[in-house]
């Protein structure tokens, strides 16, 4: 498999994982339960998602030509160990029904989305995902497309999943695969 489509396939693994009982992803589904449009939050979340992975891939991209090799991989594998830890805290978001209702449910979708991503763990994962894999557009597609894998699905059968889905097992499940994601990533496996 050539680097493009590993470095592609990783980043939207690692970001889809991440994202599973996100408050992006509960984020996602106050919006397709509250508007019951899923074409306009499906497009604010993707429009945030490009602008937030973009702006963190470039981060990591700079991280990347600043810091020595052997240090990015113990930093990527013991960051996807505390992601993994992180993502068994379960997030909330506030549920204010007035501030988004105002901007209907493209602008709620894309100005509430990407400032929930900001510091979030999905764009934690990128940065760190910037700066160990390559080439960039790789990363950059893997993770957007990892994020809209999660979230689509919620947006466009938000009411009916959200009642027969378990999140606590899901999140044990995303953490499990973070942990094992960072023990792969450090530089102990080297030979």
């Amino acid at each position: 498999m050539d680097s493009f489509l590993l470095s592609t396939a990783a980043s939207t693994a690692a970001v889809a994982i991440a994202e599973i009982g996100d408050k992006t992803q509960l984020f996602a589904l106050i919006l397709a339960c509250r508007y019951n449009r899923p074409w306009p939050v499906a497009w604010g979340i993707l429009i945030a998602t490009i602008a937030n992975h973009l702006l963190a891939g470039a981060v990591g991209a700079l991280v990347a030509t600043r810091i020595p090799y052997d240090y990015l991989q113990w930093g990527v594998g013991l960051s996807f160990i505390v992601i993994a830890a992180w993502t068994l805290i379960p997030d909330k978001v506030d549920d204010d029904d007035q501030k988004d209702r105002r901007f209907g449910p493209f602008l709620a979708s894309l100005i509430g989305f990407f400032m929930l991503e900001m510091g979030d763990k999905t764009q934690i994962a990128t940065v760190m995902l910037a700066a160990d894999l390559k080439p960039f557009a790789a990363v950059m597609i893997g993770s957007i497309f990892g994020m809209m894998l999660v979230n689509l699905p919620i947006v466009f059968a938000g009411r009916a999943m959200s009642a027969k889905i378990p999140l606590h097992v899901t999140r044990k499940l995303a953490a499990a695969l973070f942990v094992v994601l960072g023990v792969l990533a450090l530089p102990i496996w080297r030979s």
